[in-house]
């Protein structure tokens, strides 16, 4: 389905009934990624997901966008489509969103973090070194070959530890979201808190939900042994029984 919310063609599922569940896919996903873990929730609740702008069939904004504009965004999206989410699970960067939005009024009754970022820790530096060596790395491949170039970018973003290459389209804004901290609106957030990190997660390590679970006073961390970061394909069934004894 197609709605335009701001300007923007945004795609969304909506399957099930019962409690109403929003869910936000990761940086580089989009709803069909996760297509069998909404399938599974969808056995028990109404659940709405939507591919955010710039992923899957959404629009990608004119500007680079910011934790607050995915926040405002999705406000945008729940009423216009008249939704008021019993519950909002985000994975990733979704996380990351729906923790923002909370602290900027949007009301849930629950809340499910898979795996969220956000946590950026004091790295301020680091990640003005990451943006300095990202345009030496553009300046250094200039002469050459367009293969070359896109070698050398892929060399230089994965010393990074970045997912830049996932969305080129997207890259300022990805800049933008990853030098953004939100801790500070995590100690905002009063509703029952669900954590789920998986245990050899990389991308975002189980400390990042420590940190999250410590910021939030209503909150439960779980960890899934043997198992990444993308909990909604690689653990689908672990997280949906998870989901479904917190939800009720």
């Amino acid at each position: 389905m197609q709605v335009v919310v701001d300007s923007l063609l945004t795609n969304y599922t909506r399957s099930g009934s019962g409690k109403t569940v929003v869910v936000l896919h990761g940086w580089g996903d989009n709803i069909a990624g996760i297509a069998p873990f909404l399938k599974e929730l969808s056995a028990k609740y109404d659940v709405v997901a939507m591919d955010v702008p710039g992923f899957g069939g959404t629009q990608a904004p004119a500007t680079s966008w910011g934790l607050d504009d995915y926040a405002h965004f999705l406000q945008s999206f729940l009423t216009k489509l008249n939704i008021k989410p019993y519950v909002i699970i985000g994975h990733s960067n979704g996380g990351a969103i729906a923790i923002r939005a909370l602290a900027h009024g949007l009301k849930t009754n629950k809340l499910v973090l898979l795996a969220s970022a956000g946590v950026r820790g004091d790295n301020k530096r680091s990640v003005a070194v990451s943006k300095v060596i990202t345009k030496v790395g553009k300046v250094l491949a200039k002469p050459l070959p367009k293969k070359t170039q896109r070698r050398l970018r892929s060399s230089v973003y994965s010393t990074l530890g970045s997912d830049m290459l996932v969305a080129e389209h997207m890259q300022e804004t990805f800049k933008r979201i990853v030098a953004d901290d939100v801790r500070e609106d995590a100690r905002t957030i009063s509703q029952p808190t669900l954590l789920i990190y998986g245990q050899n997660d990389t991308s975002t390590p189980i400390q990042i939900g420590m940190t999250l679970q410590a910021a939030i006073a209503t909150s439960k961390l779980e960890i899934i042994p043997d198992v990444g970061h993308m909990l909604p394909t690689d653990a689908t069934d672990t997280i949906t029984k998870m989901i479904m004894e917190f939800v009720g």
